[in-house]
């Protein structure tokens, strides 16, 4: 198993470093004239970008200092993002890379290349033709011109490519930066009384706060979810990624939460990497009621939340005999966990309406197509059996703080009764 693991990491080293080299080849090398300061800051720059990106993910993992996190980051996580959509790009810069090529030599007034002119050759004997001093000139003019060619080729697909990637990447890190949106929905519940009729539960997930996305970021969330005025808030895991220690302070905002039926928490998988027993309890402290395989009663349903399936590993899974058990099953039920996945569980056990986050929506496409491949529903409504399910694309991003084709949202449930 060891030998396995080593050799997909050497795969995967191998095919990053292919994938620098790709582009300093074609961003750099065949962008300059030669060795220069141009030449020397885009190597470097390619150079910095990995080592920072790596360097992120160790601090991460190793649960390095926090200031460090903090330090590598910003860069380093947006490296991640950068390093995607340069590979795109590129792939696509290949592939117009003959056409502007023809296009340029068109306007030149050259034959592309691949052109073969059709030539007579001489009769035995006969004496070539002298050649006119203008036609010499013009062909001695011509050799200096094909490299300046390529040279204009390759900084006008080079330029391209980078201002596509960079572009990209920064509009998706804008988006998440400025903070969710707010979207809404209606689910009608069979079970759910005509008295409760328009109950509306604000549905969070997916925060991230870490080393880059941190108190500012959560104040945000909260104004955001505030604004929608909601009966109650359900927070689906995924709040954090690091020690209460280093995030506490960053967490302190959600403390202004505030929901007529109050605020509820489940435990997400990135939870379960950060010390999850320790920020249950923060959330209690900050005002939220987690719900650890447990079940409360409201006036008008059942509100239910299960672990995060990466609780089993620390024999801390989720418990649905535990949490939907010798209840009234006349009462509608509204199951809270993490992710979509859950839902074969919620169907067995008779859940009216689940709500989940942890997809991100694929946070960076393509990636929603592995998102698609690894979950039953990656975003929206759907229906398994009798169960509803509903999976938001989350309110902040993990890793790069950048979402592109999946934009971060806030999801406002409105309940709906069909007796109404």
């Amino acid at each position: 198993m060891i030998v396995v693991f080593v050799l997909a990491a050497l795969l995967v080293l191998a095919a990053f470093v292919a994938l620098h080299w790709w582009a300093w080849r074609r961003l750099v090398r065949d962008t300059t004239s030669g060795p220069g300061p141009a030449r020397r800051t885009g190597t470097a720059v390619l150079v910095a970008g990995p080592v920072l990106m790596f360097g992120a993910l160790v601090a991460e993992q190793a649960h390095a200092p926090f200031w460090l996190q903090r330090t590598l980051g910003w860069p380093g996580f947006l490296w991640m993002a950068l390093c995607l959509y340069l590979l795109l790009a590129l792939a696509a810069g290949e592939a117009v890379r003959p056409l502007v090529r023809r296009l340029v030599a068109r306007r030149a007034g050259v034959e592309p290349r691949e052109v073969v002119r059709e030539t007579v050759p001489p009769a035995p004997g006969a004496v070539p033709p002298a050649r006119e001093p203008e036609a010499e000139s013009e062909a001695e003019s011509e050799k200096p011109a094909a490299p300046s060619r390529r040279l204009f080729v390759s900084r006008v697909v080079g330029g391209a490519v980078a201002t596509a990637a960079v572009g990209t990447v920064g509009l998706g890190t804008y988006g998440v930066l400025k903070g969710p949106r707010v979207k809404r929905i209606t689910v009608p519940l069979a079970k759910l009384p005509r008295a409760a009729h328009g109950f509306r539960i604000a549905v969070v997930s997916d925060i991230h706060l870490g080393p880059v996305l941190g108190r500012g970021f959560a104040q945000r969330v909260v104004d955001t979810v505030n604004a929608t005025q909601p009966d109650l808030i359900a927070v689906v895991g995924d709040l954090v990624d690091g020690s209460v220690e280093d995030l506490g302070p960053a967490a302190a905002p959600l403390a202004g939460l505030r929901a007529r039926h109050g605020s509820y928490f489940v435990t997400g998988n990135h939870e379960y990497f950060s010390g999850a027993a320790q920020w249950v309890e923060q959330v209690r402290e900050l005002g939220l009621h987690p719900l650890e395989n447990a079940r409360t009663e409201l006036p008008a349903f059942d509100l239910a939340g299960v672990n995060d399936l990466q609780g089993e590993s620390e024999g801390q899974g989720p418990d649905f005999a535990r949490a939907l058990g010798d209840r009234d099953t006349s009462r509608a039920v509204v199951l809270m966990a993490h992710q979509p996945a859950q839902i074969h569980e919620a169907v067995r056990h008779g859940v009216d309406l689940q709500l989940s986050g942890h997809t991100h929506g694929g946070q960076l496409f393509p990636g929603n197509f592995v998102a698609e491949a690894a979950n039953p529903t990656v975003a929206g409504l759907d229906t398994y059996g009798d169960t509803r399910l509903y999976v938001t694309r989350g309110a902040g991003a993990w890793g790069p703080p950048t979402r592109v084709g999946a934009p971060s949202d806030i999801t406002v449930v409105e309940l709906a009764s069909k007796q109404a």
